[in-house]
């Protein structure tokens, strides 16, 4: 479907991801804008596409430097959190919307930053019944959280189109390799045991204020919170022999926390684990304690490091533990790393996020969530097979709650996939809500620790280590 025309006789078009156009189109793949949710976004020229499956009206669209194309997105929510969602109507996002230059004035956490510029109305090129996409001051684009309703996923597009990048088959080919010698290691069993529940409990309870010593009202990624966060998360990792540094990749975000281990042999081969360390609270609130989202991901990567340093293991191949921000505005920090890495051209063997670890509805058990769309295929299965051998407690299956920050490296043609709480919907009631505390009824210490085994396998199986 054209949505938009836009100038230099380019549309804009939109396809279900799997439309067999994409795939046979190499006019087309030059000119990507990203897939989210179930949709796929090109700004190809006209003589690109058959242009007789225009939409009538379509508006007419002039994407400028100023101006940002952002995807909008129901989050994958169980039905009964849902009843009174607000709708994916031109009118009711035009609603929203309007109130996003007086809330950027008022907010506490951006009231310190520059002067926003008021170039352009927001437009509504294209809505369904859960999704949207829009086109707005690109400087008021990296504050729609501060407005749009908790439950809408925000996904900022890429400003100029890129080429359609699918994971090359020589990097899902060693990670094939590694999937057929998988066999169960007393000694990863060992290390991965070795995670303490006492310390997790310890960490998250910095994070979300609730020890009363940290002082954290809100990791959001513009508040001082976060700042504090990430001072804290550099210490705590260096403390586990880590080099680490605080990556600044957009004004006013707090940083990427990145910290790497060397590798003990002559190679650039990299495995990356993550996490995202910034919140988001409810509609008007400056209290934002993300306790589970995504507290739970970024404990458990602390909680692989300190038992790095506890059993005094090193790694053949480098590891890196990063920690990103801007993750709910739109997964600004893992984009700009990301395409910082490839355009290294970064041997990464894979990379596996973990966003929302710790909450499961009372009587249900334990459980992993693995994407049922965007990620590797291949690195999925290899996640799944290591929660067989090392945290048989968890139950597995897929989920359609999307997407983290593997999405960046997916994209940018990196082996990835994430690591969730639930076999299916997002059931929380605290998600982006001011209750996501830890200590909850529904909070999991132990599925969180269960989960981290299973990030902290797939490092030990796919890096190779030594123990003292």
């Amino acid at each position: 479907m054209i949505v938009a025309k836009l100038a230099a006789l380019s549309v804009l078009a939109v396809y279900p991801h799997d439309h067999p156009d994409i795939a046979s189109s190499e006019c087309l793949a030059q000119h990507y804008l990203g897939t989210y949710g179930s949709q796929s976004v090109f700004v190809p020229p006209e003589s690109c596409i058959d242009v007789s499956t225009l939409t009538q009206d379509a508006p007419v669209v002039d994407i400028h430097p100023d101006i940002q194309l952002v995807w909008l997105e129901q989050a994958a929510l169980e039905q009964h959190l849902l009843i009174n969602a607000p709708t994916f109507s031109a009118e009711s996002i035009q609603g929203h919307l309007s109130a996003l230059p007086n809330a950027i004035h008022e907010s506490p956490v951006t009231r310190d930053q520059q002067a926003f510029s008021h170039h352009a109305a927001a437009s509504v090129l294209h809505t369904t019944a859960t999704s949207a996409l829009i086109a707005l001051d690109a400087q008021h684009a990296l504050h729609l959280s501060l407005v749009l309703p908790p439950t809408w996923r925000i996904y900022v597009l890429p400003t100029q189109p890129v080429p359609l990048f699918p994971v090359p088959e020589p990097a899902v080919a060693r990670v094939r390799d590694i999937l057929a010698s998988l066999k169960f290691n007393p000694d990863v069993a060992k290390a991965v045991s070795n995670i303490s529940l006492a310390q997790i409990r310890n960490d998250i309870r910095f994070l979300t204020g609730e020890d009363g010593v940290s002082g954290i009202v809100s990791r959001h990624s513009f508040s001082a919170g976060a700042r504090t966060a990430a001072e804290w998360l550099k210490l705590r990792f260096e403390e586990t022999g880590a080099t680490c540094e605080l990556r600044s990749f957009l004004l006013g975000f707090a940083p990427n926390v990145i910290c790497r281990y060397p590798a003990t042999e002559n190679t650039t081969a990299t495995v990356l684990v993550s996490a995202h360390y910034d919140s988001r609270g409810s509609f008007g609130s400056t209290r934002a304690p993300g306790g589970d989202d995504d507290g739970s991901g970024t404990t458990g990567l602390l909680s692989i490091a300190r038992t790095i340093k506890r059993t005094g293991l090193t790694f053949r191949s480098n590891v890196e533990l990063v920690a990103f921000a801007g993750e709910e505005q739109g997964l600004f920090g893992s984009n700009h790393y990301a395409k910082e890495l490839r355009e290294q051209n970064k041997n990464l063997t894979l990379m596996v996020q973990a966003d929302m670890t710790a909450y499961h509805e009372p009587g249900e058990p334990p459980q992993l969530g693995l994407p049922e769309r965007i990620g590797t295929p291949e690195v999925t299965d290899l996640v799944a097979k290591l929660a067989a051998l090392y945290s048989p407690e968890l139950v597995v299956g897929f989920t359609a709650a999307c997407c983290s920050d593997h999405q960046s490296f997916h994209a940018q043609g990196f082996p990835a996939t994430q690591v969730f709480e639930r076999a299916g919907p997002i059931i929380d009631p605290m998600y982006h809500n001011s209750g996501d505390l830890s200590e909850r009824i529904g909070y999991d210490f132990e599925q969180l620790r269960s989960i981290a085994k299973v990030q902290f396998a797939t490092v030990l199986h796919t890096a190779g280590f030594d123990l003292p």
